[in-house]
Order: C-alpha cells, then sequence, then structure tokens
C-alpha cells in the first residue's frame, strides 16, 4: 500500500504499528512457533496499542480511520513473517467485528465493540465443519428456536482463535429444510454450558497461530444473540467475503514482498563457484520475474482497495485478488527459497517459515478452485 497520496497521519500509524509489532511480537515469535500457541496477553497489548479492529467508530472503540489503516497492522505483520497472527487479527477485526458492526442491534455493538477493540474479549467465526467446507450450504450445526431461546448442536473444525476465543460468533441451520436460506448466525459466549473446545489443531504451517475444534451440546443462547435477521446468514457471509479476501491479499502482497527482499539480501552475501549467487543470471532472471508479478499484484490490489474504501468492489474483484495474491505468494515463497538453497529448508531461516505459512493462503475464506469458479460465473454469464 505504498500510495503516495496516503497522508501523514497514515504514515505515522504504519510507523508506530511497525515499532509496537517490533517490541511486542519479534521477540516472542519464536518461542510462540514453539509453543504452538499465541499467548492470550498478546491480545490485550495489541488493543492497548490501538491496533485492533482500527477502523470502528470511535463510539465503538476504534479510530474511525480508513479501511486501508486496518490493513497496515496485516501488512506489517505479515512482512515481518507473522502470517499465523496476521491471519488471527484478520478474523477478529476485519471480519467478526465487521459483522457486529454491519448487522448488530445497538445493543450487540455496545456489549461486544468496545471490548473487540481493547482486547478484552477475543473474537473467532466458526463456519468450517468436519463435513462442510467452501460448501456453507452442507453444514450440520443447528439452532432450533426454543421460546425466548436457541438450543444449538453441532461441531466446527480449522477454527482460529478458537482455543482462546471469549466469544464465536457461530453459522448455524435454524431452517435445515432450506439449505443455504436456512443458515443465521449468533453470538455465542465461550463461558455457556455446552460449549467445549477439542484440540489444538497441529498444522504444517502458521504454528504460532490459535487453531481449533468447537463443540456445541445442547447449549442454549438467549434469542438476542441472533446476529441479524434469522436465516439470513447465508446472505451476510456473501455481504462480508469481500472484505474478508481483501485483507487476504492485504498479507498476501506484504508476505511476497518480503520473500522477495530476504532473497536480495542473501544472494548477494552467499558465494559459490566463486561469485555471488545473484551474479549468475537465473538468479537476476528469477527475482525480475518474482518482482514484475509482486508488482503487478500490487497494482490490481491497490485497485480493489480503492474501489472497497468507495464502496464499488465486487464479489468477482474480491476473488480474483484473492485468488491473484495468493497464487503469486505462494509461487514467490517457494522459488525464493529455492535461490537459498539447503539453508532455505533450515527453519531457522524465514523463508521456510514463510514458504509453509503461505500455503493455506490459497485454501481458506474460499479456495483458488472456489473463486475461479465464483469469477467464472460472472465471465460466462452463469
Amino acid at each position: 500500500m505504498n500510495n503516495p497520496e496516503h497522508n501523514e497521519e497514515f504514515l505515522i500509524f504504519k510507523d508506530m504499528a511497525r515499532k509496537i509489532l517490533e517490541q511486542e511480537v519479534a521477540a516472542h515469535h519464536e518461542q510462540w512457533e514453539e509453543q504452538a500457541c499465541l499467548p492470550r496477553s498478546i491480545w490485550n497489548t495489541l488493543g492497548n496499542a490501538g491496533l485492533l479492529c482500527v477502523d470502528l467508530p470511535v463510539e465503538y472503540g476504534g479510530s474511525g480511520v480508513p479501511f486501508s489503516f486496518s490493513q497496515i497492522v496485516l501488512e506489517e505483520l505479515s512482512r515481518m513473517g507473522y502470517l499465523g497472527l496476521s491471519g488471527a487479527v484478520a478474523i477478529h477485526s476485519d471480519i467478526v467485528a465487521q459483522y457486529i458492526l454491519h448487522m448488530g442491534t445497538e445493543a450487540q455493538k455496545q456489549h461486544w465493540l468496545p471490548r473487540m477493540a481493547s482486547g478484552e474479549v477475543l473474537t473467532a467465526i466458526g463456519m468450517t465443519e468436519p463435513a462442510a467446507g467452501s460448501d456453507l450450504q452442507g453444514m450440520r450445526t443447528t439452532a432450533i428456536r426454543d421460546g425466548d431461546s436457541y438450543i444449538i448442536n453441532g461441531s466446527k473444525t480449522f477454527i482460529t482463535n478458537g482455543g482462546n476465543a471469549d466469544m464465536v460468533v457461530v453459522c448455524a441451520k435454524t431452517d435445515p429444510s432450506a439449505a443455504g436460506k436456512g443458515i443465521s448466525l449468533f453470538m455465542v459466549d465461550t463461558t455457556l454450558p455446552g460449549f467445549q473446545r477439542g484440540k489444538q489443531l497441529k498444522k504444517i504451517g502458521q504454528h504460532a497461530g490459535d487453531t481449533a475444534e468447537l463443540f456445541f451440546e445442547d447449549l442454549r443462547v438467549p434469542a438476542d444473540a441472533l446476529l441479524g435477521e434469522e436465516n439470513k446468514g447465508f446472505v451476510y457471509l456473501m455481504q462480508e467475503l469481500p472484505r474478508e479476501r481483501l485483507a487476504i491479499a492485504t498479507s498476501a502482497i506484504a508476505a511476497a514482498e518480503a520473500c522477495i527482499d530476504w532473497t536480495i539480501s542473501y544472494v548477494n552475501e552467499r558465494q559459490a563457484f566463486g561469485q555471488r549467487i545473484g551474479q549468475f543470471q537465473n538468479t537476476r532472471f528469477k527475482l525480475a520475474e518474482l518482482k514484475t508479478e509482486l508488482e503487478i499484484n500490487r497494482a490490481y490490489f491497490e485497485k480493489c482497495m480503492a474501489k472497497f474504501e468507495h464502496g464499488e468492489m465486487t464479489v468477482t474483484d474480491a476473488a480474483m485478488v484473492k485468488l491473484a495474491s495468493t497464487e503469486m505468494q505462494c509461487k514467490v515463497a517457494d522459488e525464493c527459497l529455492q535461490l537459498f538453497g539447503g539453508y532455505g529448508y533450515m527453519v531457522e531461516y524465514p523463508i521456510a517459515r514463510a514458504f509453509v505459512d503461505s500455503r493455506v493462503q490459497k485454501i481458506y475464506a474460499g479456495t483458488s478452485e472456489i473463486m475461479k469458479e465464483v469469477i467464472a460465473r460472472e465471465v460466462l454469464g452463469r
């Protein structure tokens, strides 16, 4: 997001965010990776620093700034090589907070949003199930009305922030016979009886990221836990997906840029056959190619950012920017690792972590295949 039109306030915030992350995350991230879990306290730290829910209105605990300010946090985390934490922040600040802001009642906003912005409350969203991933209409979790309550039964998996979340927005079938038209969203307090967390899931990358299974057994929530209107959940999910996919593109662009920067430094120092690796034509041409792909993706990404901030970005735009940027990110990580040779396979080198951390970017928030289907529907008119 190196747009010359960004004002001094934007640049000051960017510098502040980088310094806070260097101070509060850099010194501990290796330990978090080894422990395969983020400490709950980091959320309070980020909240106190003003790095959570940045673009919420001031009355709900945010700074009332444009969307691009929120993306600074994701950009800086990703550039530093902390994709797991970047994804976790995106779920909390750019997804859950926005659902509540756009669909919640005033009472719900006042209850949850200020505490989310401060880090007092950590949130997650429960969409994916063991037998329902990209096909959300196939979910089996139900929420059946019982007087002035709903009773939720079912399970969710691959839930980012699930292990520590204080509140989870749960997608459930309120009308099991209506497929996608029978889905509703509920704000579930994780202290309620009937809520259980499963094990922390072991992943090939983003080890510090908190990813868990969630279970609901006769979990009773009050009727005012319903977010928006009953049976409108699928519409809400589709409405908010563009922002989620744009946030993933933010991380992809920044992470790819970091991979290229690390590789440039390495090939300008490492020698083989009596010369620096950066002097070989293969190295020079490969980096020229990757840099070109990065900048082309950045240009389209910035176009989508501008369209989003003007309320003009379409579902297809979001699918294209997510598809292009994450495919590019994975290619860059792979080919940069190759230029590191054997050292690229060593976990102490950030390029190794970037390689495994980047792979899931082509999967969550809609796989690359789903993105192609979304795009094809508009291209082909069906």
